[in-house]
């Protein structure tokens, strides 16, 4: 069977991004079939496509799951607050995985997410990344929208850069946000959504800053991928923000034309960028 013919498996974190990929999929003739987590899937997101709610710590029951629906190709996508140990409740399988990951366990989220990688792997699933499904959301270079950037920007979004590139080699987050050459805040466990928030209360008087977000370095694409979305540009507005700066083509755009949109009515810029690129630039200055 060909690869474009396979099942293809979903495990579903929140927000729409596995129902696109799941449209994605079957717009191309492939079947799917979505497990949900509970807590965190959309109900109205899955309910088109064949699914299953599962509870997170039941690994025995996703894997039979995938296994009796033929997905030997799988698509971790949408955002999951990782659980303490405790309110896991691994079932036996789980209790087995979580032994095979070892310390990863309590690793950042890229650490567990590559041992999970490896582990399903073991196990003879292939891992694809969302991004090779769907490949029309991954963020390009350069401006999008009608908002640019302005040359104090440009020089916030290079502090961030060298910011959330430190952030990301020891495996902590994905973004941070500054403002006036100041870091308000940076992305740990709580998310992006709620640095945003707590950067309202940081904000400090004149231009306000910016929100960057870029791939960990070293970071497997196949899974956690930085995502930005109409929300995401509601809360970097509601924190007084200018502008939210992308690594392109390492970010998923979760509705271009409604991000588009809310940018362009918020006066935020979003940036397409090469971190690697921009940092030399400011050398170079």
């Amino acid at each position: 069977m060909s690869a474009a013919a396979r099942p293809l498996g979903i495990l579903a974190g929140g927000g729409p991004l596995p129902g696109r990929v799941a449209a994605a999929a079957a717009a191309a003739g492939r079947p799917v079939f979505l497990i949900g987590f509970e807590g965190f899937a959309e109900a109205t997101v899955l309910a088109p496509y064949p699914h299953e709610m599962v509870r997170l710590g039941a690994a025995g029951r996703m894997l039979s799951l995938l296994r009796a629906h033929g997905c030997a190709d799988l698509v971790l996508i949408g955002p999951v607050k990782r659980p303490s140990i405790f309110d896991l409740r691994p079932d036996a399988e789980g209790a087995r995985i979580l032994a095979r990951i070892g310390r990863a366990a309590f690793a950042g989220d890229d650490g567990l997410l590559a041992a999970v990688v490896r582990v399903l792997a073991e196990d003879g699933f292939n891992v694809i990344g969302a991004h090779e499904i769907l490949s029309e959301a991954v963020g390009q270079k350069g401006q999008l929208g009608a908002v640019a950037p302005d040359a104090a920007a440009m020089g916030d979004i290079r502090r961030g850069v060298a910011v959330a590139q430190a952030l990301g080699r020891v495996d902590v987050g994905q973004g941070c946000v500054v403002q006036q050459g100041i870091v308000l805040c940076v992305e740990a466990i709580e998310g992006t959504d709620a640095m945003l928030a707590r950067a309202a209360g940081l904000a400090r008087p004149g231009a306000g800053g910016v929100l960057v977000k870029l791939v960990k370095p070293g970071q497997d694409r196949r899974a956690d991928l930085p995502a930005i979305g109409p929300g995401t540009v509601r809360a970097a507005a509601a924190a007084g923000l200018r502008g939210i700066a992308f690594e392109a083509g390492g970010t998923l755009l979760t509705d271009r034309a409604a991000l588009l949109t809310a940018a362009d009515a918020a006066g935020l810029f979003l940036l397409g960028i090469d971190p690697g690129q921009l940092l030399r630039e400011g050398d170079e200055r």
